[in-house]
């Protein structure tokens, strides 16, 4: 068993729920057992995979399997136990989960000494629409797949063309995978990137701007600044420009909508990662990931490195606070970097400093760097330093 400092156990076997299998519940359930090997974890995760979801953009290259690891392999590595189920959060709910210590899934009574909510965010999305794509569509299929039965369907009997929407990190990977992938196949297709402000990566020193604007008008990709998604018909998109108001289309083929997350449960914690209702701690019950607000210096951020930050935090804690000592360490991760991915062989990022902005081949090893650490956690090693 590793050292853990603050942390002097009892002689009871713990019993941890983990509700979510997404990066803050496996970054939970890693440290969990890398402190405490004898320990009783159950995940419950509606789904029967894990799914790295921050690499769905690199579909248009490899399978999207070597993206999925399934539950059943956590079971085997981790020995927790993962019940495949879905539940309804409340406050109310919570605070009874806090005095009962158990909850009933799929008909099953589940006993916990505490509990973690990792249940992440959800992408915004707009209703339904023919020839529309969104994050969880690539969840379900490879973008190599889906984006070639798109180019299939050629309403406009000409030069097939495809939009992406949102100019964030998310939006920008797909954008330049989809770029790559189209001169791979030896694809005409135009390209072009709606974005409803200014700057592209605007969360990000201007350096980014620049850079992927550079690289876009090298590439032959448009781009609409300042520019609002209304829908998409067949052939085209309907768009605003958001200073006149005006209303006009474009020819496109389909529409890649990449809008940022939605916070549809966000749950306040106190600085240890405890659950706060009515500005009280549950203290057996703690929250981490996206669905997360820590009130304290550390790193709020919607990213998978403050995910897992959260969930190694949290975990750590709940073994301190079933210890004899309960001295519980203040969660202060700051973001060391951040990298953007711009294809295969390219990448724009910042590192220790956000005015250090790093581009090219060395942004791109830094970002695989990080990425290998994660897939390491997945197997059981953790090589991060806090």
């Amino acid at each position: 068993m590793a050292f853990l400092p603050f942390y002097i156990p009892t002689n009871k076997r713990l019993k941890v729920v983990i509700v979510g299998g997404g990066y803050a519940g496996i970054a939970a359930l890693a440290a969990l057992t890398h402190y405490e090997p004898d320990i009783d974890i159950t995940i419950i995760d509606p789904k029967e995979q894990h799914l790295k979801v921050t690499h769905l953009h690199e579909t248009f290259r490899y399978p999207l399997s070597d993206l999925l690891v399934p539950f059943a392999d956590l079971e085997a590595s981790f020995g927790c136990r993962h019940v495949r189920a879905a539940l309804t959060l409340s406050e109310d709910t919570l605070r009874q989960w806090q005095s009962d210590k158990y909850l009933v899934v799929n008909d099953e009574t589940v006993t916990f000494d505490y509990l973690v909510i990792a249940i992440g965010s959800d992408s915004k999305t707009f209703d339904s629409q023919e020839n529309v794509l969104n994050l969880q569509d690539f969840a379900d299929t490879a973008g190599s797949a889906l984006l070639t039965k798109y180019l299939s369907q050629d309403d406009n009997n000409g030069e097939p063309s495809i939009s992406v929407v949102g100019g964030g990190a998310t939006g920008i990977q797909f954008l330049f995978e989809i770029q790559q992938f189209l001169c791979r196949q030896k694809v005409r297709c135009k390209l072009r990137l709606i974005n409803s402000g200014e700057q592209v990566l605007a969360q990000f020193p201007d350096g980014f701007d620049a850079y992927v604007k550079s690289r876009m008008r090298d590439s032959d990709i448009d781009f609409y600044p300042n520019t609002y998604y209304l829908g998409q018909q067949a052939g085209k998109i309907l768009l605003k420009e958001k200073k006149t108001g005006e209303q006009f289309d474009l020819s496109s083929n389909g529409s890649l909508l990449f809008l940022g997350k939605k916070q549809e449960n966000l749950f306040s914690a106190n600085a240890v990662g405890q659950l706060v209702v009515d500005q009280k701690p549950l203290n057996h019950i703690f929250v981490a990931g996206d669905c997360a607000y820590f009130n304290s210096f550390g790193s709020n951020a919607l990213t998978a490195q403050s995910a897992v930050r959260k969930g190694k935090l949290v975990a750590r804690n709940i073994l301190r606070h079933s210890g004899r000592l309960k001295i519980l360490v203040p969660y202060l991760h700051r973001d060391i970097g951040y990298v953007v991915s711009l294809g295969s062989a390219d990448a724009v990022g910042w590192l220790v400093a956000e005015g250090n902005v790093v581009t090219g081949l060395p942004a791109l090893a830094i970002k695989e760097l990080v990425e290998a650490q994660y897939d390491l956690l997945l197997m059981g090693i953790d090589t991060y330093i806090i």
